[in-house]
C-alpha cells in the first residue's frame, strides 16, 4: 500500500520526504556517476578534505555547470560537511544583495570569533544580476566564504568576469545509463527509499532510465510515482512460501508519466547544441538525424519559426549552387510554418529539412561570398570600370561613363568579351562549382564564359568590339 511505503510515523517522520531526497548521498564516494571530476585530487576532492579548512591552495570559488538533476546541490552539501566547514545556501531566485550581505556578514563574523569556514552555496547563480553577483567578490577575494555556485547556463555567458577568474569551473554531466540505473535499484533496495517492499521490472526499469535523460532526480521521482500507483496491488498472488512483491511495470511507469520530458533549456546551452547537431546532420546529409534533432526542438516547445530560419540557411550555405531550388523549398516551408503553425507545421518543416538533409551538397557560394568581402574588408576594391559606370547625365557621359559598353545579349551566346573587374582585382576568382549537382553542369559553362571574358583580360582593353551596342 502507499501508506505502508510512504507514510510517517513517530518512529521514522523521515519517510514524508521526497525519495530523492532521502537518497541523496552523503559521501563523495557515494555519488554515482562524475567520475571524472571526482577523481583525486580534483578541486572538489580537495575541498571536501578537512586538511583544506585554512589551506591558501584549495579553491576558494567553484562553479559547478550541468544539467538538472546531476548533483550540483548534492555535492556543495557533501563538501561542506566532510570538510567541516559551515554550510549556508541561498536560491538566486528569491535571495536579493541585502540577503547576501548578511551571509557575508555572519560568515566573516564566525570566521573571525570561531576561526570556523563557511560554504556559501547560490542556486542557480545565473539568475544574479552584475550588481548581486559584484556583491560576492571582496568575500571571494579575501577567503571569508568558500564560494560554491550552480548553473544550469553557460558561465562564460552568465558569470561576471572577475567572479568567474576566480573561480574554478567544473563541468557535470548527465548520468549515463548505467549510473542511472545504479541510482534507481539502490532506490529500490534502500532502507531510505523503498526498502525492498515492491520490485522493478528489467522493461520497466529501461523505461525510467529512458525517460529521465540523465538526471538523477527525475528518475527517483518517476520511480516514486510509479510505487505509489502500486497501491492495493498487494493481494499479488502467492508463489510457494513467500508472497510475491508488487511490482512496478511498464504500464504502471507509462500511466505516471505520458510522455518524457525532454531537456531543452531554450535559452541556454541545450538550445544551441541540438540546433548545431540539426544543421550538421544536414549538412552531413543524414535525413534520420536530422529528423531526431528536429524532433527534439519541437517537443520542447522551439519556436517552428527559427527552425524553419535555420533551414533556410542551411539551403543557401550547405547545398547552395548544387540544387538552388532547395532554397525555394525552404523559403516556402518558412512561409507556410508562419501561416499554418503549430502542430501541423512539423509536416513543413520535415519536408524542408529533408529537403535540405537529401540535397547534393557545395558550399561554394557560401566560400565565394567570404572571399570577396575579405578582399573588400582588405581594401582590395579599385575603380569601377568606367564603361560599368551609369550615365543618366550629358555631363556624366562627358566624363566616359558608360562609353564602350557592351550589351551582353547582343553577343555570341549572351556573353561579351569585356572586363567587369577593377583593374586591380583582374584575374581574381572567387566562385569555384563542384562537381555535384547542378554545379556538375554550370562548372565547363562557367569555364567557357571565363575564357571568353579573358579575351578581353589578356587584350587590356574593355572597349567594344565592332557591331555592338550600348543599352
Amino acid at each position: 500500500m502507499t501508506e505502508d511505503l510512504f507514510s510517517a510515523t513517530d518512529a521514522d517522520d523521515e519517510l514524508v520526504r521526497p525519495l530523492a531526497v532521502r537518497m541523496r548521498p552523503t559521501t563523495l564516494d557515494d555519488v554515482v556517476g562524475q567520475r571524472r571530476v571526482l577523481a583525486p585530487g580534483s578541486p572538489l576532492r580537495r575541498l571536501a578534505d578537512p586538511a583544506s579548512r585554512g589551506s591558501l591552495t584549495a579553491p576558494s570559488s567553484i562553479i559547478l555547470y550541468g544539467p538538472p538533476g546531476v548533483g550540483k546541490t548534492t555535492l556543495a552539501y557533501i563538501v561542506a560537511q566532510q570538510s567541516g566547514r559551515v554550510f549556508e545556501e541561498l536560491s538566486a531566485v528569491t535571495s536579493g544583495v541585502k540577503d547576501v550581505r548578511a551571509v557575508l556578514s555572519r560568515a566573516h563574523e564566525r570566521l573571525v570569533t570561531e576561526g570556523r569556514e563557511t560554504v556559501l552555496f547560490i542556486d542557480e547563480v545565473h539568475r544574479f544580476s552584475k550588481s548581486q553577483q559584484d556583491a560576492l567578490l571582496p568575500s571571494v577575494e579575501n577567503r571569508d566564504v568558500t564560494f560554491i555556485a550552480a548553473t544550469t547556463e553557460n558561465p562564460s555567458f552568465s558569470v561576471i568576469k572577475p567572479l568567474l577568474s576566480r573561480s574554478v569551473v567544473v563541468k557535470l554531466e548527465p548520468l549515463e545509463p548505467d549510473e542511472l540505473r545504479a541510482v534507481v535499484t539502490r532506490a529500490v533496495d534502500d532502507p531510505r527509499g523503498l526498502d525492498g517492499k515492491v520490485a522493478i521490472e528489467a522493461a520497466a526499469l529501461d523505461d525510467v532510465i529512458r525517460m529521465a535523460g540523465g538526471d538523477a532526480r527525475k528518475s527517483l521521482t518517476i520511480l516514486e510515482a510509479a510505487a505509489g500507483a502500486l497501491d492495493g496491488a498487494r493481494d499479488a498472488a502467492e508463489d510457494g512460501s513467500r508472497t510475491a512483491k508488487p511490482a512496478i511495470t511498464p504500464q504502471i511507469v507509462a500511466q505516471v508519466m505520458d510522455a518524457a520530458t525532454v531537456r531543452y533549456d531554450k535559452d541556454g546551452d541545450d538550445h544551441y547544441d541540438v540546433i548545431s547537431a540539426f544543421i550538421k546532420s544536414m549538412r552531413g546529409s543524414d535525413p534520420d538525424a536530422t529528423l531526431h534533432y528536429l524532433a527534439r526542438m519541437i517537443r520542447a516547445g522551439e519556436d517552428p519559426r527559427f527552425i524553419a530560419r535555420r533551414i533556410m540557411i542551411a539551403a543557401a550555405e550547405e547545398v547552395g549552387m548544387a540544387a538552388p531550388q532547395i532554397l525555394q523549398v525552404a523559403v516556402a516551408a518558412a512561409q507556410a510554418v508562419a501561416m499554418v503553425g503549430m502542430p501541423e507545421a512539423r509536416i513543413i518543416l520535415s519536408e524542408a529539412a529533408l529537403a535540405v538533409a537529401t540535397a547534393p551538397k557545395s558550399n561554394a557560394s557560401y566560400r565565394a561570398i567570404n572571399d570577396a568581402l575579405a578582399d573588400v574588408d582588405a581594401g582590395r576594391i579599385g575603380q569601377v570600370p568606367l564603361h560599368l559606370r551609369n550615365a543618366p547625365t550629358k555631363l556624366m557621359e562627358s566624363w566616359g561613363n558608360h562609353q564602350g559598353y557592351q550589351y551582353a545579349h547582343d553577343a555570341p551566346g549572351a556573353v561579351a568579351a569585356q572586363r567587369y573587374m577593377p583593374d586591380e582585382l583582374v584575374g581574381r576568382q572567387y566562385y569555384h562549382p563542384n562537381d555535384r549537382g547542378y554545379e556538375r553542369e554550370l562548372g565547363p559553362r562557367l569555364d567557357a564564359i571565363r575564357s571568353i571574358l579573358r579575351q578581353a583580360d589578356s587584350a587590356g582593353d574593355s572597349k567594344p568590339r565592332d557591331g555592338t551596342s550600348n543599352h
